[in-house]
C-alpha cells in the first residue's frame, strides 16, 4: 500500500507542501526553546506538544530526527522587539537573587514538565551563555556589512539582506509598527546584536565584546546555535506564531547576512498558534497563571494537558477552559480504560507484530491524518474506532495502540486508571482517609443501613471525592473545574 506524502504548512509560502528532506537519514529540526525567567505557561508549553508531535510524526515515517532546542538564560527583552528590561535581569532584581541560580531553577522546572508531558528529550538542549564566544564571532562576521553602532549597542541594518520580513508578511501586514523606536535607529525594524551596559545598569550577566561590555540580543543565539549543531541549512524550525513577526524574520536576516545570500537557515518554517484564556483569571498580574502545576494542583494529570492540545490542530487557536480540560480528562480516562481492558484480556506482553486488516485499514487513516500537516484531531479519532473493535483479538487491538501511540505520547500501554487519580492540593481527605470513609460504607450497606451509606457517599462528594459503585477503581478525585 501507497503511504501518503507528508506534507507541513510553511510559513514562508503560507502553503501546505510536501516535506522533502535535505537528508532522509538525518532530519534537522531546530525549536526555540524557553526564556528560563519563570515557569513555562501553558502556551508556552502548547508549543513543545507541538514540536514533539511533528518529532514523533517524523520518526513514524522512518527518519531519524536531530532535534535542537535552545534554552535562552540571557538577552530576551520584556518586548520582542528592542524595548524593556532583560527579562532574566529583571527577574533577578525582583527577587534579589542571583540571576544564575534563577536560570538553574527554571531550567530545571521545565525539563520536569516535558517530562510530565512525555515530550521527548531533543537531542540537545544548548544554554545561550554557553556560546557567548560564538555569537560574538557571528557578530563580528557581519558587523562591518550589515551592522552599525549606537551608544546602545550593535544594530542589524535590516534594509541590507533582501526581502526582509518576508515570514512575517511585514510589508502587507505592517507588522514593523509593533516595534518601539529606539534613538538612533535607522529604521524601526533594526534590531539590536549586542546591547552595551548602561553606565548606571547593574547587570549580573555582562560580558566583553568588540562594542563594549554588554550582552547579546536575544535573536542571535538561535541563529548561532542552529548553525552550530545543524549546519547552514537544515530542515524544520519551530516556534510560536508570535516569533513569525520579529523574532524569526530577525534569525532569517542574520542567517541571511551571514551566507551571503538568501537562503533563510530552514526550509520550512512552523508555528503554533496561541492558547487562549478568555477569563482573564489565570494571567500573570492575577498572581496564579496558567502553569502545569496550576493543573496539577486542581487535580488534573499532565496528559490530560497534552490531549487536550492534540483534539486542536495546532495552526488554530487553542481555547482553553477549565470545563474543556475537564472533558479531556474524562476521555484520557475512558482511553486508559479501554486500552487497559485489552491488556486485561491478551494476558501477556504484545509484540510487534502484523495487525489485522481491520486494524490496518485504521492505522492507515491514522497515518494519512497525521501527514496532513500533523492534523491529530482526526488521528484521535482513528484511535477512537480502534479502541471500539470489539471482535479482534485483544492483542491486535494493542498491536494498533501502541503504534499510534509513537505518535500521541500519551502512554497508552503503561498508564493506568488509578495514575490518573491526581489528588488536588486544597482536598480535604488524603487517599487513605477515602479508603477508611469507604470502608465504612461497606460496612454501612452490608449491614443495609443506607441511609448512613448515603451519608457518607454524600460527605465524599462534599470533598470532591467521586465513589464509583461497581468499579474495580472504586473512586477517584474530581478535577476542579
Amino acid at each position: 500500500m501507497t503511504r501518503p506524502v507528508l506534507r507541513f504548512y510553511n510559513s514562508l509560502s503560507r502553503a501546505v507542501e510536501p516535506f522533502r528532506p535535505i537528508d532522509p537519514a538525518n532530519v534537522r529540526v531546530y525549536s526555540c526553546g524557553p526564556t528560563v525567567y519563570d515557569y513555562a505557561h501553558l502556551g508556552n508549553l502548547r508549543a513543545y506538544v507541538f514540536t514533539d508531535t511533528l518529532a514523533r510524526t517524523l520518526r513514524w515515517r522512518d527518519h531519524p530526527v536531530t532535534h535542537v532546542m535552545n534554552i535562552t538564560d540571557v538577552g530576551h527583552l520584556q518586548s520582542d522587539a528592542d524595548e524593556g528590561e532583560d527579562k532574566m535581569e529583571a527577574r533577578a532584581r525582583e527577587a534579589g537573587g542571583d540571576i544564575w541560580t534563577i536560570a538553574r531553577t527554571y531550567t530545571a522546572a521545565f525539563q520536569r514538565d516535558l517530562a510530565d508531558l512525555r515530550i521527548v528529550q531533543p537531542t540537545r538542549m544548548p544554554l545561550a551563555t554557553d556560546h557567548i564566544a560564538e555569537m560574538i564571532a557571528f557578530a563580528e562576521t557581519i558587523a562591518d556589512r550589515h551592522c552599525y553602532l549606537l551608544d546602545t549597542g550593535l544594530y542589524f541594518d535590516t534594509s541590507t539582506v533582501p526581502d526582509y520580513g518576508r515570514l512575517a508578511r511585514a510589508r502587507d501586514d505592517e507588522g514593523e509598527h509593533r516595534i518601539d523606536p529606539v534613538a538612533g535607529k535607522r529604521h524601526p525594524q533594526d534590531f539590536a546584536i549586542w546591547r552595551r551596559s548602561a553606565a548606571h545598569e547593574n547587570r549580573q550577566m555582562e560580558w566583553d565584546s568588540p562594542w563594549g561590555r554588554g550582552a547579546p540580543g536575544w535573536h542571535l543565539e538561535c541563529s548561532v546555535m542552529s548553525r552550530l549543531y545543524l549546519g547552514e541549512r537544515f530542515d524544520i524550525h519551530t516556534g510560536g506564531v508570535d516569533h513569525r513577526e520579529i523574532h524569526h524574520p530577525n534569525e532569517i536576516a542574520q542567517n541571511q547576512a551571514y551566507c551571503g545570500c538568501a537562503d533563510t537557515g530552514a526550509t520550512v518554517w512552523m508555528h503554533n498558534n496561541f492558547l487562549v484564556e478568555r477569563s482573564g483569571k489565570m494571567s500573570k498580574s492575577s498572581g496564579e497563571f496558567l502553569t502545569l502545576g496550576a493543573l496539577v494542583r486542581r487535580g488534573f494529570h499532565p496528559l490530560a494537558f497534552r490531549l487536550m492540545c492534540l483534539q486542536a490542530h495546532y495552526r488554530s487557536e487553542m481555547e482553553f477552559g477549565w470545563d474543556g480540560l475537564v472533558a479531556a480528562t474524562v476521555r484520557l480516562k475512558r482511553l486508559v480504560q479501554a486500552t487497559a481492558a485489552s491488556r486485561a484480556r491478551a494476558g501477556e506482553a504484545v509484540d510487534d507484530t502484523p495487525a489485522p486488516p481491520a486494524v490496518e485499514a485504521l492505522l492507515a487513516r491514522f497515518d494519512e491524518a497525521v501527514c496532513d500537516d500533523l492534523a491529530t484531531p482526526r488521528a484521535l479519532v482513528a484511535l477512537d474506532e480502534l479502541l471500539a473493535l470489539r471482535k479482534l483479538p485483544p492483542a491486535a487491538v494493542l498491536v494498533g495502540v501502541g503504534r499510534m501511540d509513537k505518535v500521541l505520547g500519551l502512554d497508552l500501554l503503561a498508564l493506568d486508571r488509578a495514575a490518573l487519580r491526581t489528588r488536588p492540593a486544597d482536598a480535604i481527605l488524603d487517599e487513605a482517609a477515602v479508603e477508611a470513609k469507604l470502608a465504612e460504607r461497606r460496612e454501612a450497606r452490608a449491614a443495609r443501613d443506607f441511609a448512613r451509606s448515603d451519608a457518607i457517599r454524600d460527605e465524599l462528594a462534599a470533598a470532591e471525592i467521586e465513589v464509583m459503585d461497581g468499579d474495580e477503581l472504586g473512586w477517584d478525585w474530581r478535577p476542579r473545574a
